[in-house]
């Protein structure tokens, strides 16, 4: 826990950036390329005909302590695992169209509960079993059974009452209650198809490794330290927006575990690794001026920002959330701590999130507003500028973890633009592999976090009080908003239901949005074909390396 940095003596001065930090925002600004919406991958076709063979080394900030592509949920982890499994369908990047992969067909019922797949024949997975009827059962059903670690999966498959096996490449999802977001989420990691050996055996034990029929095998996994890969020769079942689609070119995939940005900046410029994850601002530059290239693409679901516990003393008082949300400049915090290019949050959802709403002006304020709320919450200032309430300090502790380079510098500069406004904040670095224990049993005050699904629905999973619920929220009118998007089927109705769900959120000041989180990686200038994802994480099969 660090020193609290005490309030600013002249209330209308802007907040000065900590010298650090101003240091990387002047490298910046040196920095060619821009962060943006769209996909930025290696273009293999400029590049020439792929050249088969050789070792893609990958270095990447942290490791949640478990390969299994079902259990985990933060991106450095999702890198790795990703390459395992394949999924029933795959969402076109660029349109946003959920297109065929392990399915090459389905129907869906009138009102969205059942869902009928119909598998492509010769998938099999690294043992040699088929990928039939009963794998995707097996998964399916585990899935629902799963701990802590698998959030995600409880929230895709709430209402899931079980699957019918037609035959061995037909089957039959079926759900309580409508369920619009299904098929999105079968195209996801979370729901990528293990072996049934995998899917049956316990939390911890598919965490040491799994089987899946995805392009790589799993030859070795050490938490904290790294993985490797091996390419199967005989794939020939990719999705269908990949340009390759079956065995990949490289033989093997090495992850390592670098901690320290720089130190995996430097490793790339020396050629130890070939891509690396987590760009710092301050190593942008520097790595495209020898000729490194930024591959970036901003990620879609809720935007990055602080999750408040609605069970902290302060942190349920409506008008402090709405003063701690309006006391922060994400101008300047972007501006100082993130890549060029990467946007502001104007919402709960990301700008390329689909059913996005801009409610930014529920976002903006200053001086004046901030001691207005507070004021208004019964809140006086002491003789050090600092806000109290019944003789108790307004205070709260940022919980955040080291998962992206820019995270210590965000929340540093947060803390120290909320003391301009008398508010007291502490940070608390965590450990990555105890982050969601934490969450779900209430264990922080705020929490530095994003999550990333190409799908509105995502609002659902973080916020409805029958799901998991880590903010503490009490019932609602949003669970009905939330509940009634992810019946409707109609893209248009659910659309305007969607921005609904968003302006509850964001005007009753639910969380605090800060940016759009942007992935930005760094692949070496031989490094071709890395293809990013709808949810912006890497597919490495068209990947090659020249030379």
């Amino acid at each position: 826990m660090n020193t609290p940095i005490p309030p600013r003596s002249l209330r209308r001065s802007r907040v000065a950036p900590l010298a650090l930090l101003t240091g990387a925002a002047l490298v910046l600004a040196g920095c060619s390329g821009s962060a943006g919406a769209g996909s930025a991958n290696t273009d293999a076709a400029e590049a020439g005909e792929p050249v088969h063979g050789g070792t893609l080394r990958v270095a990447v900030g942290s490791d949640a302590g478990c390969i299994d592509p079902q259990q985990v949920g933060n991106n450095d982890s999702i890198y790795s695992s990703r390459q395992l499994v394949d999924s029933l369908t795959d969402q076109d990047p660029e349109t946003g169209e959920i297109v065929p992969w392990l399915a090459e067909g389905w129907e869906i019922n009138e009102d969205a509960t059942e869902f009928t797949f119909t598998l492509q024949e010769g998938a099999t997975f690294s043992n040699g079993d088929p990928v039939d009827a009963e794998a995707v059962a097996a998964n399916l059903d585990r899935g629902v059974e799963l701990g802590a670690r698998a959030s995600l999966i409880t929230s895709y498959l709430e209402g899931y009452s079980g699957t019918e096996i037609i035959d061995e490449r037909t089957f039959t999802v079926t759900f309580d209650e409508p369920s619009a977001q299904f098929l999105q989420a079968t195209s996801t990691h979370t729901l990528g198809i293990l072996h049934p050996d995998s899917a049956a055996a316990s939390d911890d034990e598919r965490c040491t490794g799994v089987i899946g029929s995805g392009p790589f095998v799993l030859e070795n996994y050490s938490p904290n330290e790294g993985s490797t890969f091996t390419a199967r020769e005989d794939y020939d079942w990719g999705s269908s927006v990949w340009e390759n689609t079956g065995a990949p070119y490289v033989d093997g995939i090495e992850f390592s575990i670098v901690p320290e940005s720089g130190v995996r900046a430097g490793s790339l410029q020396s050629g130890q690794v070939d891509l690396i994850g987590n760009i710092a601002p301050q190593d942008a530059a520097q790595l495209t001026g020898v000729g490194a290239q930024l591959l970036d693409r901003t990620n879609p679901g809720i935007a990055m920002g602080l999750r408040l516990n609605h069970d902290h003393e302060f942190l349920s008082d409506p008008l402090v959330r709405e003063a701690i949300t309006r006391g922060i400049d994400r101008e300047e915090i972007v501006d100082v701590t993130q890549v060029e290019g990467t946007p502001t949050a104007t919402s709960v959802l990301s700008s390329t999130t689909p059913g996005y709403t801009d409610v930014s002006e529920a976002l903006e304020g200053d001086d004046e507003t901030v001691e207005s709320l507070l004021a208004e919450a019964g809140f006086e200032q002491d003789s050090e500028g600092y806000w109290k309430r019944d003789g108790k300090r307004l205070s709260f502790e940022i919980l955040w973890f080291n998962v992206a380079a820019s995270n210590s510098a965000t929340v540093e500069l947060i803390q120290q633009q909320l003391a301009g406004h008398g508010i007291e904040v502490t940070l608390q670095e965590g450990q990555v592999a105890d982050w969601q224990n934490k969450l779900n049993e209430g264990d922080y005050d705020a929490n530095l976090s994003n999550i990333t699904r190409a799908d509105p629905d995502i609002l659902r999973s973080e916020y409805h009080t029958d799901l998991k619920n880590q903010s503490r929220l009490e019932a609602s009118e949003l669970d009905e908003l939330l509940d009634a998007q992810a019946s409707e089927g109609d893209e248009e109705a659910r659309n305007e239901i969607v921005a609904d769900a968003q302006r509850t959120i964001v005007e009753n000041y639910r969380l605090v949005p800060v940016y759009d989180l942007t992935t930005v990686l760094a692949a070496g200038e031989n490094v071709h074909g890395v293809h990013f994802d709808s949810g912006s994480r890497i597919h490495l099969s068209n990947t090659w390396i020249e030379d």
